[in-house]
């Protein structure tokens, strides 16, 4: 009985182990099926941002039964197809992808097939690339992944380029060289003026035909007649008017005439009406404050040295050097139409800076013993920073031991926008005598191109350019009015620019005295039309002959001359400057409220006065003058102001002509004028009101001359360039 029991658990066992099926899959009877990663960590190394990059990985059979497995990940990674099945005994692949940024990044993934789940690590490192700019015309520049940096090889010749001057076209690489066929500017057409500038490409200006002797004529082009002379409209002035008599053009020919009523005897403004004769008098409505086109807060104050530019306008934007109380200073730029803020950049050092001359190619302004340039568009970064010591450049192998300076009516432009600058200094620490060097400076880079022999003596010397000729330097200390091209001597140079000293430093800059000389005139000088007014005292010819003095004498005032502005008409006839005038005739000098400012015009042809204004704008109060234009019809703009009995001031835009005041418009409000300018028809003005100061642009009823000598500083821009 025992054993048959015995046998019958024996029996029920082995039915038992026989029927047990080892492994993941019951349908493979014996055989064994699992998995494992041939590797535990897959690394993608480092992968430009933005773009992906596969790797795989191998899954290695444990068994002989196969197994199928599930593939997941997180991103940046990601798997290509998430089931992978491993043959029995066998290998299976799983593709991953790795979607790169900009950091170094680790990732898991995991691998499961029933009971059995493994991990593998990722990694990778996204890299941002460098912006990779080629240093040279005809040089490629690219990233390089493995090290990080730029890599750069030349390109061949004859591959296709693009020239730094954009006075060349269709260039190719010669040598390493970008070059270039001459771009050709000439439009065919008289009335225009071409020219290629090497920052902006072809250039074109209207002709500006010569200024006529006549009042009653004016020169205008005609594309196949060119310049020719026609008459002005009749009824303009061509003298002085009033109701008693009136100096009119009829017929191109000026005539003095009773005036009718309703004869128009005051033009309008734009805060009053035009004034009417009416029984012999002008008879004018009452005039309103002058409205602002725009007013802009500056959250500063506006910066300028003695005598220099506080605002400058170029190519549709007015700049200002501002420095607040905690904010440093820095470069603003302001929308000629409405006054909205381009840019503010703020300067290296935090420091003030005096603004000399802009154009195309830079704001220029004055730093600590440096000239700084300005980007006039963007955000306005620093192009570039020359010392003036310019020690590294001088032709002599010194260098200046004092500090050496610079300033306004010290720096001029080129069309080009290259920089001439007249510099002085002092050696050992100021105690030897001054010394001066004229300069000049590339528009792009601000390197040193040229320049002139260290001289004896210096400073507020004055500069002027006249586009066609060269320039012209008046040292006040000597009398001295000197003429130099610019123009380097002429030698090949295969990348365009200009010619140069054999040691690579700038060409020899030379300085041609012009005359006999103006001695003891203030630093002033102006430019019109082949007539220079030098030193407020004297009319000269570019060639160097002298027209005639100015006559200071005449009239029965005592008077003090202003040394700018001094004002040139776009034909060169006629000059205008300012004084200090009193009532005194007994030759003793005028102090305090007595001293009046005047402005008085005299003929080109000899010096000889033609008329004399008031420019304070209340008769019998005190007060300043701010800037002065030439405006159209022979009309000179006037900025100045009076101080009232309580202290206050008020300012006012006037008109003269022919020696007549013709009209005036105050601006709103009690106001501290720090500067202003005069750019086509509008008056651009930086004033304080209420303890605030801002940036105001008010109309002017006609527009500013862009010929000539039109301003104080030469022009808007203060290029004290002539243009012809």
């Amino acid at each position: 009985m025992f054993r048959a029991r015995a046998r019958w658990w024996l029996l029920v066992l082995l039915v038992l182990v026989g029927g047990c099926r080892c492994g993941d899959d019951p349908n493979l009877g014996g055989a064994s099926a699992s998995f494992r990663p041939q590797d535990e960590v897959v690394d993608f190394g480092r992968v430009l941002e933005g773009t992906q990059v596969r790797r795989s990985l191998t899954l290695v059979a444990t068994g002989r039964a196969g197994v199928q497995v599930e593939a997941v990940t997180d991103a940046p990674f990601f798997v290509v197809v998430s089931q992978i099945v491993v043959g029995g005994s066998g290998t299976g692949t799983v593709d991953i992808l790795f979607s790169a940024s900009n950091t170094p990044v680790e990732g898991e993934l995991v691998l499961t097939a029933g009971r059995t789940t493994a991990k593998v690590k990722l990694t990778g490192v996204g890299v941002r690339p460098l912006p990779c700019l080629p240093q040279g015309e005809c040089t490629d520049s690219r990233f390089d992944l493995e090290s990080g940096q730029c890599i750069e090889s030349p390109l061949e010749d004859g591959a296709s380029c693009i020239p730094s001057s954009r006075c060349q076209e269709n260039g190719r690489c010669q040598a390493g060289a970008c070059v270039g066929q001459p771009r050709t500017c000439n439009d065919d057409n008289p009335c225009t003026v071409d020219s290629c500038s090497p920052t902006q490409g072809c250039v074109r200006a209207d002709v500006v035909c010569p200024a006529s002797s006549n009042p009653c004529k004016v020169g205008v082009c005609d594309r196949n007649e060119g310049c020719q002379e026609v008459d002005v409209a009749d009824f303009s002035p061509c003298g002085a008017v009033s109701c008693k008599a009136a100096q009119v053009c009829f017929s191109g020919t000026c005539r003095t005439v009773t005036p009718p009523d309703g004869f128009v005897c005051a033009p309008a403004t734009p805060c009053q009406d035009e004034g009417k004769c009416s029984a012999g008098e002008c008879m004018r409505p009452d005039a309103g404050d002058l409205e602002s086109d725009f007013s802009a807060e500056l959250g500063g104050a506006p910066v300028a040295e003695d005598g220099g530019p506080v605002l400058l306008v170029d190519d549709g934007t007015v700049y200002v050097s501002v420095c607040g109380e905690d904010a440093g200073c820095w470069l603003a730029a302001y929308t000629e139409k409405g006054g909205l803020l381009r840019y503010e950049s703020p300067y290296v050092d935090g420091g003030a800076r005096t603004l000399l001359a802009a154009s195309d190619a830079g704001v220029v302004v004055l730093a600590p013993e440096a000239l700084e340039a300005y980007a006039p568009r963007g955000v306005g970064e620093l192009r570039w920073r020359t010392s003036l010591a310019l020690s590294e450049a001088a032709l002599d192998g010194g260098s200046p031991e004092g500090v050496p300076g610079t300033g306004a009516g010290r720096v001029a432009l080129t069309k080009e926008g290259d920089v001439l600058t007249y510099v002085t200094w002092s050696g050992d620490a100021g105690t030897e005598p001054l010394r001066s060097r004229l300069v000049v400076l590339s528009a792009d880079a601000g390197v040193p191109l040229a320049m002139g022999p260290e001289e004896d003596g210096g400073g507020a010397a004055r500069l002027a350019v006249d586009d066609a000729r060269g320039a012209y330097l008046y040292t006040p200390w000597d009398g001295r009015l000197a003429f130099t091209d610019r123009a380097p001597p002429v030698e090949p140079n295969t990348d365009g620019g200009p010619a140069a000293l054999e040691n690579g430093g700038p060409a020899s800059l030379s300085l041609e005295a012009l005359g006999s000389g103006v001695p003891g005139g203030a630093p002033s000088l102006a430019l019109a039309s082949g007539r220079l007014l030098v030193g407020t005292r004297a009319f000269v010819d570019t060639d160097g002959g002298v027209l005639g003095e100015l006559d200071w004498d005449a009239g029965t005032r005592t008077l003090s001359p202003l040394a700018e502005p001094v004002l040139m008409s776009p034909g060169g006839t006629v000059g205008h400057a300012l004084a200090l005038a009193c009532d005194h005739t007994d030759g003793t000098p005028c102090v305090g409220a007595e001293l009046r400012t005047v402005l008085r015009s005299f003929s080109s042809d000899d010096g000889h006065f033609l008329s004399e204004v008031d420019v304070l704008p209340a008769p019998l109060l005190p007060g300043t003058f701010h800037e002065a234009a030439l405006l159209e019809q022979n009309t000179v703009g006037v900025l100045a102001d009076a101080v009232l009995p309580n202290g206050q001031r008020q300012a006012w835009l006037e008109w003269i002509a022919f020696g007549n005041k013709v009209n005036q418009c105050s601006l709103k409000g009690r106001v501290e004028v720090a500067g202003a300018v005069f750019a086509g028809d509008l008056l651009h003005v930086a004033l304080r009101r209420d303890g605030v100061w801002f940036l105001e642009s008010y109309p002017v009823g006609g527009r500013a001359e862009s010929r000539g000598w039109p301003q104080r500083n030469a022009g808007p821009a203060g290029t004290r360039r002539a243009v012809p």
